[in-house]
């Protein structure tokens, strides 16, 4: 009989990703230490724009959002973020600023979560009063957020890399009445 082995290649399996994702506001402290920690690996570790302690004065005041993985009903963990907040040193008195948008790697281009913390921020804050929404968007995520419904206003530098300032259209956005 001839000697048979079986070769096992793990690179051939994918990440393990959740079926399901669901958007909503980081409400407890573990979704709020998920939120951070997502923000960390993606703009200080993977794109070494920003440095470990990548929070600012705007998570203060910033509403923090976020993409949950669940499995069988049971929430997996935190795959997306991004922040709003109202700009309160502006003459525009309901101006709001979105910002941090990130996925987890292994989530990327999957279920559009990204596409759904969009919409979840600016609905979320048009809900609290919104009259224009901006943001410093990546130039490499320009096109994307075009195709969302947002236009440029302008080129510039952040974090000493250039992004697009942007500003989405709020009527493509629905406005959700949220309940109490």
């Amino acid at each position: 009989m001839p000697n048979r082995q079986y070769a096992i290649d793990n690179s051939a399996f994918d990440a393990y990703r959740s079926p399901t994702t669901r958007v909503q506001t980081a409400m407890t402290s573990w979704q709020k230490q998920r939120y951070f920690a997502l923000r960390r690996q993606v703009f200080a570790r993977e794109q070494q724009i920003l440095s470990d302690q990548e929070q600012d004065g705007e998570d203060f005041r910033a509403i923090p959002i976020i993409a949950l993985a669940t499995s069988c009903g049971m929430t997996d963990d935190v795959v997306g973020a991004v922040r709003i907040f109202r700009v309160t040193d502006s003459t525009e008195q309901d101006l709001w600023f979105g910002g941090r948008l990130c996925v987890a790697a292994e989530y990327r281009r999957y279920q559009s979560i990204g596409k759904g913390l969009v919409n979840e921020a600016v609905s979320r804050a048009l809900d609290l009063g919104c009259q224009r929404f901006l943001a410093h968007v990546q130039i490499q995520n320009e096109a994307y957020f075009q195709a969302l419904h947002w236009q440029t206003l302008d080129q510039i530098t952040v974090a000493g890399r250039p992004h697009a300032l942007m500003q989405a259209d709020l009527s493509a956005y629905p406005f959700m009445e949220r309940k109490q």
